[in-house]
């Protein structure tokens, strides 16, 4: 008798997720206080699969977005510190001799959990963050020959002092590609700051949250993520503004196709914390300076860190690209 057929499992409902991702949303805004779109940002970035690069001066909450977020979701979490002296082989693991079996065992490092927070990322030097790109492109890390998966979902979530701060290292171009999105986060206003002294009364507000999404909810928000519909004329309202930026007399190196990509990706992902199904402009406008502003170089600013002028830019082609009805 032939075993009947396998039934699979029905995929959850738009209203599921959206129920999901603000469970993870109100999570992280109970501590991160003042800056909602900072956390959307980010939660964005986590459900369309990419990473993300915070930098402001120090004390702004940074590490508190990047913990707070760890914090809600059941993940394996680790925290990296990056310093000067830190080695490839400190992130990624390393062989160690197993006396017994008399052989070398590959013992690996703080790269392979699920939730990386790098913390300071160019405190250190450029051959440590080159360490990172493998992981945050293609998911897995090459040591000694050997390939090692990593397991999903994975995010970097990287903090970085602006460059004029002495003793940092300017992130080369490869390595702020591999960023979906770049976000500040600013001082807060006085009222959220007053809150946030409350909070801390008792002690550190974080180590109070309890994960609220399992490691797959997240998976199954990422594949949701995929089923967002983009109308044609809203790709080809993401494609004029991508275009533009390599028309553009201001720019010396306008956004590759790997950028159009991922604000592509973005926009699926932004619809969907919104609470939709299908992509709006909307999605595609918000999304522009933080994905792309760091993927351009400009001829005013030729000294890598220097996104200012990147983001006007691109703000202002934004504004002069048609808006499809």
């Amino acid at each position: 008798m032939n075993p009947p057929p396998s039934i699979e499992p029905a995929a959850p409902s738009g209203a599921d997720l959206y129920a999901l991702t603000n469970r993870l949303l109100e999570n992280v805004g109970q501590v991160v206080l003042g800056k909602t779109e900072s956390i959307k940002l980010a939660v964005v970035a986590l459900l369309a699969e990419g990473h993300v690069l915070i930098e402001d001066v120090p004390g702004v909450g940074k590490t508190l977005l990047a913990k707070a977020l760890a914090a809600s979701i059941d993940c394996s979490f680790r925290r990296i510190q990056f310093t000067p002296d830190l080695l490839p082989s400190d992130v990624l693991g390393s062989s160690v001799y197993h006396a017994p079996s008399g052989e070398f065992v590959f013992k690996p490092g703080p790269l392979f959990a699920q939730v990386i927070l790098a913390d300071e990322i160019n405190r250190t030097t450029p051959r440590t963050q080159s360490a990172l790109l493998e992981a945050m492109g293609d998911r897995q890390v090459s040591v000694e020959g050997k390939t090692y998966p990593l397991e999903p979902p994975f995010i970097v979530l990287a903090t970085q002092n602006p460059f004029e701060f002495e003793g940092t290292y300017v992130l080369p171009e490869s390595q702020l590609d591999r960023f979906m999105i770049r976000l500040r986060m600013g001082y807060p206003i006085r009222a959220e700051e007053r809150r946030l002294l409350n909070n801390h009364r008792g002690g550190e507000p974080v180590e109070s949250l309890t994960p609220v999404l399992t490691a797959d909810d997240v998976v199954q928000l990422q594949q949701g993520v995929r089923r967002v519909r983009i109308d044609d004329a809203i790709t080809d309202y993401l494609l004029d503004i991508v275009h533009m930026t390599r028309r553009t007399e201001d720019l010396h190196v306008g956004v590759s196709t790997r950028g159009a990509l991922t604000l592509y990706r973005a926009a699926q992902s932004m619809a969907l914390v919104s609470g939709r199904d299908y992509v709006v402009p909307d999605d595609v406008k918000s999304l522009a300076v933080p994905v792309l502003s760091h993927r351009v170089l400009g001829k005013s600013f030729l000294q890598a860190g220097e996104f200012g002028a990147a983001e006007a830019i691109i703000r202002d082609i934004v504004d002069r690209v048609r808006v499809p009805t």
